[in-house]
């Protein structure tokens, strides 16, 4: 994808390229699901190692007025690309930290009686009703205000009378997992709980709650890595289209006889006469150590055109080795392009390999990558 177009520079040893029309199709897919509640999306990670500003661009001209955020710094590129968003903060409140977010028209979402004690201050200093959230602990046990913190807040004097509650939101720890009976829990804990307090919106669902159902959705649902092309469930049934695209440059090209090996540890011995292809990534750009191979285990697997070829030995900090013996000698030459994440090769099949999940791989990939945004 783009790996031919003519502005790549010459010295670029790796492409990564971010299908900004996916991007917007798959917003669109989570949108039509939900359409009875506010469709936001999270854009925390530099939005899952997308790019933000390119990908809040995007999703404002989708008709995306809510973002989710996790730093300050995060926010404040958020407030330049899209200014009268509706912006909430998913790290907590800071001490200190409250005119920060104030001049930035970002809500803290609250987790803590300290957190709201500080907000409601703040607001009392100021003679202004503030928004913020209330962020529940369902069952996490992460950030959070559990039961008893709430049967402090609804006995007045409250400290939730000095500010605006905006939304009430919690997150489900199993939405990946449809069949399993925690994420009912969470929901029905959540009725409960939020029930304490006055009516405000209210938000559960993540990438996976939005394919829980209805019941799941309330007022905001807040997809992120689903909107990225990553699989938000374990059955993979939501099929949403690939944003990023990553392709490596082959160096170099050799032959190696059975008996030899490849890499550091010397942990892969070549079984045959092998034609090698040495490519220009590695772990220092995000594709993980974990891919690598050994004689005890196969590792990822790269596609050159539409062939594929898996990788030999470790992965190393700038460069990996593939086999590409047999592969049509024309596509494999010095300087072409070798698929590592795209059409072929998912995130989630990556993660697989690698034991892990979507999420780490996307938000490992680096900053040396030459980058493209394509959009039809």
């Amino acid at each position: 994808m783009a790996s031919t177009r003519a502005d790549i520079p010459p010295e670029a040893p790796a492409l990564l390229t971010i299908d900004l029309a996916a991007l917007r199709k798959n917003y669109r897919k989570i949108k039509a699901l939900t359409k009875n509640a506010v469709c936001a999306a999270v854009v925390k990670a530099d939005a899952y190692g997308v790019g933000a500003r390119r990908a809040v661009e995007v999703l404002a001209d989708e008709g995306c007025d809510t973002f989710f955020i996790a730093t300050l710094d995060e926010a404040r590129v958020v407030r330049q690309v899209a200014p009268q968003s509706t912006l909430y903060g998913l790290g907590g409140l800071l001490p200190g930290t409250e005119a920060l977010y104030a001049e930035i028209d970002l809500r803290p979402i609250l987790g803590s009686l300290e957190e709201i004690e500080d907000w409601a201050a703040f607001a009392r200093e100021r003679g202004e009703r503030f928004p913020a959230a209330l962020h529940i602990d369902t069952g996490m046990n992460r950030l959070g205000l559990r039961a008893v913190d709430l049967e402090k807040l609804i006995n007045p004097p409250s400290p939730l009378e000095d500010f605006d509650v905006s939304l009430v939101m919690s997150h489900l720890a199993c939405s990946d997992e449809p069949d399993n009976p925690r994420n009912e829990t969470q929901r029905q804990t959540f009725e409960t709980l939020r029930a304490m307090l006055e009516t405000a919106p209210a938000s559960l669902a993540n990438s996976g709650g939005v394919f829980l159902g209805p019941a799941f959705h309330y007022d905001v649902v807040r997809p992120g890595i689903a909107l990225y092309g990553g699989r938000a469930t374990k059955l993979g049934r939501e099929a949403m289209d690939p944003v990023v695209h990553l392709e490596g440059r082959i160096l170099q090209i050799k032959q190696a006889e059975p008996g030899e090996t490849v890499g550091y540890g010397a942990t892969h011995m070549l079984k045959r006469t092998t034609r090698i292809a040495i490519v220009a990534a590695g772990y220092a750009d995000g594709y993980i150590r974990a891919l690598s191979s050994s004689d005890a285990r196969d590792g990822a697997v790269v596609f050159i055109g539409e062939h594929e070829a898996p990788i030999l030995g470790r992965v190393s900090m700038d460069l990996i080795a593939v086999d590409v013996t047999g592969l049509p000698q024309e596509l494999v030459v010095r300087g072409a392009f070798v698929e590592l994440l795209g059409h072929h090769v998912g995130v989630d099949d990556l993660a697989t390999i690698a034991g892990t999940i979507g999420y780490e791989i996307l938000t490992n990939l680096g900053q040396r990558y030459h980058r493209i945004y394509v959009d039809e």
